[in-house]
């Protein structure tokens, strides 16, 4: 390992003066020497991701020292640096602009800040006149997780859709597209794509969001997935390191354990990791559920041993380590929101990500003071909190470079929907029921999602089927609908497609037993009924005709449309 000074200067800012050395860097993916990594100016020499790096003085003037006060300018900089809250609002609050000019380097977009493409753009100028490196993140996957058009359903179909086309350069190119469209509204940080292996079937927040529950297939599109979005300018993010594909319980809400051991988990969950290092990706985030096989006592985003022993050390990722939402009950609920963001820092996380359900300037406020704090009181290192700022700071020239190379090229509005037209698959005697002869009465079953799906994000075939056949009638039963006295099924589904065609909509129908029962009881009335499943597919409904969608976006919705209507 070798390091050289390149000379030094001396920004404004609490991190300076700083040096910039080369670093070589030896794992299995090979050898990169880079010159842009940022080292404070300190003299001991420090293992880092796996790197003997010297933290060699600057030649500049001395830096201040860190002040022991919560409440010292510096400190404050180091706490906002590693954030990236979420706000509310299509323009930026005034506090937002103040803590970019404190040292706020990050924020994340979700749906509630987005109206259009065109306004996305104009927020984010603003937003980066306080800071032109500003990262600027959102949680867009495509498919049933959009926020970009959470407001029409995606263009574009999800992870499971490509997955099961199996072709990695239509899966580069889906990824390339939203990339286009990310880039022209300002975005630099996409937090996809999902790298998870779906291996539970009962999995109540992958699902169809992984690209399926083979490593190798999920591995490949993986990785075409991280170089198509990196083609047009924008980063993106692996999560939920180290996997979250075989897991019973939604983190939202309580802690998932994995109980795999070493070697499945090696063999199964992180190859797609260890596929999008490969394909170049620089940022990771982790996931808020237990892996005792490395830690039993501590969640991944809480866990040295995790990020930093399996992460850093053994894979070889030396770029930013950003955790997923901090507000989320399986790390917030044991250790409150500002205790494991504390927890999480210490164990090697360099972002917090927080915002997508507090994003009040109060929880910005708790959390800055929870780090400073927790630096005076020794619970956090000073430098720990000072490598996070380093590593935030590289990412975010690292992702301004890239933004800046991209050609800017228009975002294909077809390419979508090629996607989900090649991903339907169908069962049953479907020539002698397709396409369908007269307007049909369509029934869709509605599950509750979990929280990373935008509750008003529409789905569904009633509407695109509506006006390729107009007279299609609809109705949506929800579970607490079969609670009422009266014949909901036989009052509001049988009854109106009597004489005329049937069309049953589920989503993830094997994982809710109510809809499974439903199911059964329409097919059965109406054994010619065509079934929908914009889910994981399963098998729910034996002998019916059945359309697989493989997800619950815009286009697969238009796609399934259009093989019942036989138009487009």
């Amino acid at each position: 390992m070798s390091t050289s000074e390149l000379g030094s200067f001396v920004p404004d800012d609490p991190l300076a003066p700083f040096t910039a050395v080369k670093l070589t860097n030896r794992h299995r993916l090979g050898t990169q020497g880079r010159y842009d990594t940022l080292i404070p100016p300190l003299t001991h020499v420090v293992n880092l991701s796996g790197h003997s790096l010297v933290y060699t003085k600057a030649l500049a003037r001395k830096a201040p020292p860190m002040s022991s006060s919560k409440h010292s300018n510096e400190l404050r900089r180091l706490a906002l640096s590693v954030l990236q809250p979420g706000f509310v609002g299509t323009e930026a609050p005034d506090w937002v602009l103040r803590d970019i000019a404190d040292g706020l380097a990050s924020v994340v977009l979700f749906s509630r800040n987005i109206v259009s493409p065109e306004q996305v753009a104009r927020l984010t100028a603003r937003l980066r006149a306080e800071n032109p490196a500003l990262v600027i993140a959102i949680d867009e996957e495509a498919g049933d997780v959009t926020r970009i058009e959470s407001a029409t359903g995606s263009t574009r179909p999800g992870n499971l859709a490509l997955g099961t086309v199996d072709d990695t350069a239509l899966t580069g190119a889906v990824a390339a597209d939203l990339g286009r469209q990310l880039h022209a509204a300002g975005v630099s940080l996409d937090y996809a794509p999902s790298s998870d292996v779906n291996s539970n079937p009962d999995n109540p927040v992958i699902g169809v969001r992984a690209f399926g529950a083979d490593p190798e297939v999920v591995s490949r599109h993986t990785g075409a997935w991280i170089r198509g979005l990196h083609s047009a300018g924008v980063a993106a993010c692996a999560k939920h390191f180290p996997g979250h594909g075989d897991v019973a319980v939604d983190s939202h809400h309580d802690l998932p354990v994995y109980g795999a051991g070493r070697e499945e988990i090696a063999d199964r969950a992180l190859p797609p990791f260890r596929a999008a290092l490969e394909a170049g990706v620089r940022a990771v985030m982790s996931g808020h559920l237990l892996v005792p096989a490395y830690d039993p006592g501590l969640p991944a985003t809480l866990s040295r041993r995790i990020l930093h022993d399996l992460l850093r050390q053994e894979l070889g990722f030396d770029g930013l380590i950003v955790s997923d939402a901090i507000e989320m009950g399986a790390v917030s609920g044991p250790h409150g929101i500002g205790g494991a963001a504390v927890k999480a820092v210490a164990a090697g996380v360099d972002a917090i990500c927080v915002g997508g359900e507090s994003a009040e300037e109060s929880t910005a406020r708790l959390l800055t003071d929870a780090l400073a704090d927790a630096v005076v009181s020794g619970d956090l290192a000073e430098e720990r909190l000072a490598e996070a700022a380093v590593r935030v700071r590289e990412f975010a020239d690292w992702s301004a470079g890239l933004r800046r190379a991209a050609s800017g090229d228009p975002a294909d509005d077809g390419i979508g929907f090629v996607a989900a037209r090649r991903a339907l698959r169908l069962a049953g005697a479907v020539r002698d029921a397709l396409p369908l002869t007269a307007p049909p009465h369509v029934v869709e079953l509605v599950p509750a999602t979990n929280l990373a799906i935008a509750k008003e994000t529409p789905w569904g075939v009633a509407d695109p089927l509506r006006a390729r056949l107009p007279g299609t009638t609809s109705v949506r039963v929800r579970p607490q609908d079969l609670d009422a006295p009266d014949a909901v099924l036989e009052t509001r589904a049988l009854a109106p497609a009597a004489g005329r065609p049937l069309v049953v909509v589920t989503r993830d129908a094997p994982r809710h037993a109510w809809m499974s029962r439903a199911l059964a009881d329409l097919t059965t009335a109406r054994p010619d009924a065509i079934v929908v499943e914009m889910g994981l597919p399963g098998s729910t409904a034996p002998g019916a005709v059945q359309i697989f969608t493989h997800g619950a976006s815009t286009a697969s919705g238009v796609a399934a449309a259009e093989v019942l209507a036989g138009v487009r």
